[in-house]
């Protein structure tokens, strides 16, 4: 399995690196377009979604969402399997553990929780943050999470024993997205202030920081499956993907509406190669990674489209939507 996702990651790489005429995408024999349909609808949130995540294994899709819940479903039937509760107030992101056993949410309680996944017992509360916690993530080895919150700081925390084990003072506004590169050794953070950081994950060091020219506020960032990329979006209705190494600016994907919420981005990397992005006109945008061309655009949301994720196997996209709307769509694709 191992080598099989890293041969994925090698291709994500290539097609980056690409001569820059689309030809990466279509020489390989690769199709131009997606042809994403709606396979389900998943209905019982009762207030707007948050995040939507795949299983690292692709069996389940967890969502969460300001009714103050967490909901399993099966990815590949959108059969409902459990409710998940137990935080005060809503939830803003959901997180798997490595091999699926685990679940970290963060919430505005102020507080993160680890979950078992399968029977929805809390294991641990994580205590620290001093306002809303807006985002977390696994490393890799699941033995730590990291968590971004409106106090404008990064808390590393430690799973085992639930403490925290680092705090890092990233940003001067709220911080909107953190995420682990694929062996974990790096964290990169986004926030309000417009700047997108990666930080040393051993020391806790700052060691890059990316600044957009006019530095709108970035509202998602997160790594390429290969760790040599960063995609940021903006709320200048602009995703961008950075080779972080040179702090350059490779693709600027555009056409969505973005102007407001913090939307989640991906890379899809199980056929051909896109960045799928939710978007404020209720849309899902499919964007060819090399092309920068919208290649698809999934309609059917009644309220924005928040969240997006890919499946790690599948050609298969679940996308969630606001107050007005309340559900979770699944789409698939024959490449």
């Amino acid at each position: 399995m191992n080598s099989d996702a890293e041969s994925q990651q090698d291709i994500t790489q290539d097609s980056v690196k690409g001569d820059g005429d689309g030809k990466g995408a279509s020489g390989s024999g690769k199709p131009q377009r997606p042809n994403y349909t709606l396979k389900f609808t998943l209905v019982g949130h009762t207030k707007a979604i948050s995040s939507v995540k795949f299983s690292p294994d692709g069996q389940w899709l967890a969502s969460s969402a300001a009714d103050k819940t967490v909901k399993i479903w099966g990815a590949y039937d959108g059969k409902f399997e459990r409710t998940i509760s137990g935080h005060k107030q809503g939830i803003s992101d959901v997180a798997w553990s490595q091999d699926a056993k685990y679940l970290v949410t963060a919430s505005d309680d102020k507080t993160l929780k680890i979950w078992e996944a399968m029977t929805g017992k809390c294991l641990k509360t994580l205590r620290g943050h001093t306002n809303y916690v807006f985002c977390c993530n696994f490393n890799p080895q699941s033995n730590l999470i990291v968590s971004g919150s409106f106090d404008e700081s990064v808390r590393i925390w430690d799973v085992k024993t639930g403490r925290c084990i680092r705090i890092l003072p990233a940003h001067s506004d709220p911080v909107s997205a953190v995420h682990f590169n694929r062996d974990g050794s790096l964290i990169v953070s986004s926030s309000y202030d417009g700047l997108c950081r990666i930080w040393d994950t051993a020391s806790g060091q700052c060691l890059k920081t990316l600044v957009d020219d006019d530095n709108p506020p970035v509202s998602f960032v997160k790594f390429s499956p290969n760790g040599k990329y960063i995609l940021t979006g903006t709320l200048d209705n602009t995703l961008k993907l950075w080779d972080y190494s040179k702090a350059k600016c490779l693709k600027t994907y555009s056409g969505h509406k973005n102007e407001k919420y913090c939307i989640f981005a991906n890379f899809s990397v199980t056929g051909g190669k896109w960045i799928v992005s939710g978007s404020e006109d209720n849309v899902v945008y499919i964007w060819n990674l090399q092309t920068k061309e919208i290649v698809q655009k999934l309609e059917g949301h009644t309220d924005v489209v928040i969240c997006t994720a890919c499946h790690p196997t599948d050609n298969m996209i679940a996308s969630g939507s606001l107050e007005n709307d309340k559900t979770i769509k699944l789409w698939r694709s024959d490449f």
